[in-house]
């Protein structure tokens, strides 16, 4: 199976291929060439738009042709392709949107083989309007975006401006405090850094589809990203008496990333797992090399994994598991959990919303990685790996498939 993306973006090939090998049983392959004229078809296409491009056919209105557009963009491109009807995504298109309409096409295309003409036909036009009303949909999700993104940057300057004044108290140059009145303020800087981090969280969410941001990769310590962690979610972590066990392999000097983004991740996994725990449990985190096969994303294994077993091929990342004593996560909700704005219901939600996860899959994601969740004997566990660079850092201006990656 073929699914033809006409766009020189890396990170959409990604998402493209990690979403067929989620929805379909079948083997997808990603083709980024533009197809020629009397070319074999392939099963699908995705067409990402841009004005100063010009289309190589006429837009096509079947279920297998998806078109990303800038909002911006939109009368230009109908004005372009001499419909209105075609299938269009706005950009920046999120993986959930993506993965949704993705579905759809590699249904319609299981079905063209089987189902009757007149019943492909009547399913296509229903499909034709839930895509025309999805894109009105989307329009009203980017205003509602921009809102949030506006709101929430004038509300992150309130909240650090209390936690520096508690900082400032508690450094009494003011008058001495006695220890009653410090504790009292050590919680409200506590709560307001929190915040602070959540509103941080909310706007790179709002923010991050519509900025391409390319990590300032450096060699780091992970020892040095997870005791900074360690020392912000100290106090959530010592109220309810939750014992942290850390035991981390040292990395080698081809794991690069930008040592501020990985600490957030941490930060959040710790988050995360403390807000589960119940009082007096446990959080394990282990870091080591490992080895992952990116182009199937076949990283998933149990804590307790044989040495010899990890040693079978030569690792290309290094990998972060944290285990926690909590309640597991239902099983139909483990990939949900990193999805934005979103929950399950119940007292044991680990999405909390979508942000803190979403926020780590971001950043994992902008480093070429992957995270993922599991139920394990020992508990739930959130994992995961950043590659190697055998070459130096990325550069910003490579193709689709980074030769700098260490991989099969």
């Amino acid at each position: 199976m073929e699914l033809r993306l006409v766009s020189k973006d890396a990170e959409l090939h990604k998402m493209c291929r990690d979403i067929l090998q989620d929805i379909s049983e079948h083997l997808w392959t990603v083709v980024t060439e533009v197809p020629s004229v009397g070319a074999n078809e392939s099963e699908l296409y995705i067409w990402d738009y841009q004005p100063d491009v010009d289309l190589p056919y006429a837009a096509n209105v079947s279920s297998t042709h998806l078109y990303l557009v800038h909002r911006k963009d939109i009368n230009q491109f109908y004005q372009i392709a001499g419909t209105t009807q075609a299938n269009i995504l706005l950009k920046p298109v999120t993986r959930a949107t993506l993965a949704a309409f993705l579905g759809l096409a590699v249904a319609a295309h299981r079905e063209r083989v089987s189902t009757a003409k007149s019943l492909r036909a009547d399913r296509d036009e229903m499909l034709q309007c839930l895509i025309q009303a999805n894109l009105k949909l989307q329009e009203y999700d980017q205003d509602r975006t921009n809102f949030l993104a506006r709101a929430v940057h004038d509300f992150r300057a309130p909240l650090t401006a209390v936690s520096g004044y508690c900082g400032l108290l508690l450094s009494e140059p003011m008058g001495q405090l006695n220890d009653d009145q410090k504790e009292v303020l050590r919680r409200m800087q506590h709560s307001a850094k929190r915040l602070s981090r959540m509103a941080a969280a909310m706007f790179q969410l709002s923010v991050g589809k519509r900025v391409k941001r390319h990590p300032e990769l450096q060699s780091i310590d992970i020892r040095d990203c997870v005791e900074q962690s360690l020392h912000e979610i100290a106090p959530f972590a010592d109220s309810k008496r939750i014992t942290i066990t850390v035991d981390l392999d040292e990395e080698p000097s081809t794991l690069l990333s930008e040592p501020g983004q990985i600490e957030q991740v941490l930060v959040n996994l710790f988050d995360n797992a403390c807000k589960f725990t119940p009082k007096d449990g446990e959080i394990r985190l282990r870091g080591y090399s490992f080895f992952w096969e990116r182009r199937t994303h076949q990283a998933e294994g149990s804590f307790t994994h044989d040495r010899r077993r990890r040693n079978s091929k030569d690792p290309n990342s290094y990998r972060i598991d944290m285990v926690d004593s909590g309640p597991a996560i239902p099983s139909e909700h483990l990939d949900q959990i990193f999805e934005e704005y979103t929950s399950y219901g119940g007292g044991n939600d680990r999405s909390g919303g979508g942000l803190g996860l979403a926020i780590c899959r971001m950043i994992v994601t902008q480093h070429g990685g992957h995270v993922w969740a599991e139920n394990t004997a020992a508990g739930p566990m959130l994992s995961f790996v950043l590659p190697f660079h055998i070459n130096g850092p990325i550069s910003q201006n490579s193709g689709i498939e980074s030769p700098n990656y260490a991989e099969v």
